[in-house]
């Protein structure tokens, strides 16, 4: 259920960011793509006995267990969740950056990409 619920958010934040897109609010978009990466991520740790109240953990764990220790999945995809999480500081605190919408558009895409691969990974598992 929690695993399902997270994918729930991820789905949301997705289509939330399309929205903010198409209606100009960037920051908002960035906001969003970062939370659908995070969720599926939160959905990841459900499956493994895995949680946290802290961004930076998740981002740790996943590296660690994913990426490096267990090889499941290439380091691409900890470089987009990372660098997602970096455009989601950038957009919620940091006054003299601003991003360009194309950059977000890419973001979205690879927000995508991101969720389908951690569900993929779950659902075959």
């Amino acid at each position: 259920m929690l695993i399902n619920r997270s994918f729930e958010k991820a789905d949301e934040a997705i289509n939330t960011a399309k929205s903010n897109i198409e209606n100009g609010f960037l920051y908002a978009a960035q906001n969003r793509i970062y939370y659908a990466m995070f969720y599926a991520v939160v959905a990841l740790g459900y499956f493994y006995n895995f949680t946290s109240y802290k961004h930076r953990q998740y981002l740790g764990w996943f590296n660690k267990k994913f990426v490096y220790t267990e090889k499941i999945f290439d380091e691409k995809l900890f470089k987009l969740y990372k660098e997602a999480y970096g455009n989601r500081q950038k957009s919620d605190y940091e006054f003299m950056w601003k991003p360009v919408k194309e950059d977000v558009l890419n973001d979205l895409n690879e927000s995508i990409i991101f969720v389908e691969t951690i569900r993929t990974h779950i659902n075959k598992s």
